[in-house]
């Protein structure tokens, strides 16, 4: 139907003029940024223009994913020989286009009457929208960064009802046969398409909050009912829109940026986004634009868990553990306080279980169900205290990107200069406010540097440093891990030289993240390239570590690793670094850092960097 409607648009330009707009006025609005949003066209080098939609059907005209002129000629025609012919079926598909169009130039055609698109707005019950961001999620490599989604809350919605509500998902389409590694590689190069959803709330909720165990945050938009009516207008239009998935750039939080921005004619959220779209940098330039009000904190079931557990004592706790295995609670040891909190932290514990462990459902439920009466004959109120919100919000935390100079002194070879570039995100020294403690991820991180002579070298490109160090306590029995991947220089008698590798570490971190902890990973390394003599290396050893956050803007760093070679002609090489990093500002720092590495030789160093970050 639409390839017959496609000829007739093009043969009816052909043959007349367009009575309500002028070439001119066509020309203007080809060019206005709001349709422009609508088509999500962004400047292309060999065509101008391109849309980030993929599927042709979108489009009305034939080359209208990459001419945003003609689609629009094409679009204002088909709407006109329908309102001639008294149908719907084209501004029923694209309201948000008709209904634009017959506000700047066409304002005969008649009001938008769409039987189907009524009753989806009434089983919605719109009355604003509520951006939501899951933070980071270290075991999956498509939710490192966080995710965001969109709350579409209802009228009169208490907060008690927001689960019932319903969510704006845009996510990738995996292949079902793909493993971690492919879905990784895949995610970075725009194999999966891309899709947005509608789903109630609540399901999003388990996945993140329950089964990922990952705290939320909510965050209200400063939108008009008019505001909102015009994203779910274009939420309608793309709901069989696909687009290529980039976990870096055009993701989640990208497309969900796109959708907003049709709120009104003066927002652009987008622009700024060149090369990464991070959860958290989309968030700030939503408060940027001063649509976000204050947040609202929802704890993760492991945050909550672990939260109740800080308010008992090593008796009660381990009481409870005995009482979730089965064991009768012996009442007659207990204050009711005491048997309150014991029967609250069992059946939470053993409910945590069966998200986290996948526990058989008709093994838990008559225990969970035997807990929750024992609790009830308990007349007292809950003893617990709610999990306490972080002191800052993740729009409060450093932007993602860092640009650095640096100058190195080394006892050894040529002091140098050196600039440095990461695009994404956060290390374990940068300031922890807004980013989950203990855990790293930096993602392409380059570093070229220049002596007295002018001579350059490139120090290092990591193509990924990832690092997740989740303590033990008294509740979780957590592993720490972490994977570097890349190219840096090593010290050799004459140079230091450059080296390829992957490296790989598992075991455990002890103590708080958020004032001092320590870890000690097995760790296992292939190095290939100058330092080995182009062949190929393999090492084995331990990594440890310790942090110590002083106060909000300083942290202090002892870090360091022994390699034992298996093939080689030295029988080690070993790294010490200690470093302090100041905070200076939200997004300006000062790192120093004095260092030993040993591989075919000795190198001490030490290094002063001032950070940017953007």
């Amino acid at each position: 139907m639409y390839k017959k409607l496609r000829l007739l648009s093009w043969f009816y330009l052909f043959f007349t003029s367009l009575s309500f707009a002028s070439d001119k006025q066509l020309a203007d609005l080809s060019e206005n940024i709001y349709w422009l949003q609508l088509g999500h066209y962004r400047p292309a080098l060999k065509t101008n223009w391109k849309s980030d939609i993929d599927n042709q059907d979108f489009f009305i005209a034939v080359n209208g994913k990459y001419d945003p002129s003609a689609e629009l000629k094409a679009t204002m025609a088909a709407f006109d020989i329908e309102v001639n012919k008294q149908d719907n079926t084209l501004s029923c598909k694209y309201p948000a286009r008709y209904l634009w169009l017959r506000e700047k130039v066409a304002n005969t055609w008649p009001d938008l009457n769409c039987l189907e698109i009524q009753k989806w707005k009434e089983t919605i019950n719109p009355a604003g929208i509520t951006l939501v961001f899951p933070t980071a999620f270290m075991n999956s490599p498509s939710s490192m960064f966080g995710h965001t989604l969109l709350r579409i809350d209802a009228k009169n919605q208490t907060q008690n009802q927001a689960l019932m509500a319903f969510a704006v998902n845009f996510a990738a389409q995996p292949d079902a046969d793909d493993n971690a590694a492919a879905y990784a590689v895949k995610g970075l190069i725009g194999q999966y398409p891309g899709r947005f959803s509608l789903m109630p709330y609540y399901r999003k909720v388990r996945e993140y909050n329950d089964l990922e165990s990952r705290d939320i945050w909510e965050y209200k938009l400063n939108l008009s009912a008019a505001e909102v009516e015009k994203i779910l207008h274009h939420l309608w239009e793309l709901q069989n829109a696909t687009f290529d998935y980039y976990f870096i750039d055009e993701n989640c939080s990208y497309q969900l940026l796109a959708l907003l921005q049709l709120a009104r004619e003066d927002l652009d959220l987008t622009s700024a986004f060149v090369f990464q779209a991070i959860p958290s940098d989309t968030v700030s330039v939503l408060g940027d634009s001063d649509l976000l009000s204050e947040p609202n904190y929802r704890p993760a079931f492991g945050t909550k868990l672990y939260a109740y557990s800080e308010q008992m004592n090593d008796v009660l706790l381990a009481e409870a553990r005995s009482v979730m295995s089965g064991v009768a609670l012996d009442k007659t040891k207990y204050t009711e306080q005491e048997q309150a909190a014991i029967l609250e932290m069992a059946y939470e514990w053993l409910n945590f279980e069966f998200y986290d462990q996948g526990v058989s459902r008709e093994l838990i439920a008559p225990r969970l169900t035997d807990l929750l009466i024992q609790r009830s004959k308990v007349k007292i109120k809950s003893p617990f205290l709610e999990a306490k919100s972080p002191s800052q919000s993740p729009d409060k935390g450093h932007a993602s990107s860092r640009f650095s100079v640096s100058y190195r002194y080394d006892q050894d070879y040529s002091d140098r200069y050196s600039l440095s570039y990461r695009l994404a995100y956060h290390d374990l020294l940068d300031a922890s406010a807004g980013f989950i403690p203990a855990a790293k991820i930096s993602f392409l991180d380059v570093e070229v540097s220049m002596d007295k002579n002018n001579a350059a070298l490139l120090e290092r490109f990591y193509f990924l440093d990832a690092m997740s160090l989740a303590p033990d306590n008294r509740i979780f029995d957590t592993w720490s891990w972490n994977l570097r991947m890349g190219y840096d220089r090593q010290p050799d008698i004459y140079k230091r030289a450059s080296r390829e590798f992957i490296q790989g570490g598992y075991g455990k971190s002890w103590g708080d993240p958020n004032v001092l902890h320590s870890y000690l990973l097995a760790s296992t390394e292939i190095n290939i390239g100058d330092i080995t003599g182009s062949g190929m290396e393999i090492a084995i050893g331990a990594e440890l570590g310790a942090f110590w956050e002083i106060n909000s803007s300083n942290k202090v760093a002892i870090a360091g690793n022994v390699m034992h070679l298996l093939n080689a002609d030295v029988s080690h090489h070993s790294t010490v670094d200690l470093s302090w990093n100041w905070a200076l500002s939200t997004n300006w720092a000062l790192r120093s850092q004095v260092g030993y590495h040993q591989w075919i030789t000795e190198e001490k160093s030490g290094k002063l960097t001032i950070y940017h970050y953007f």
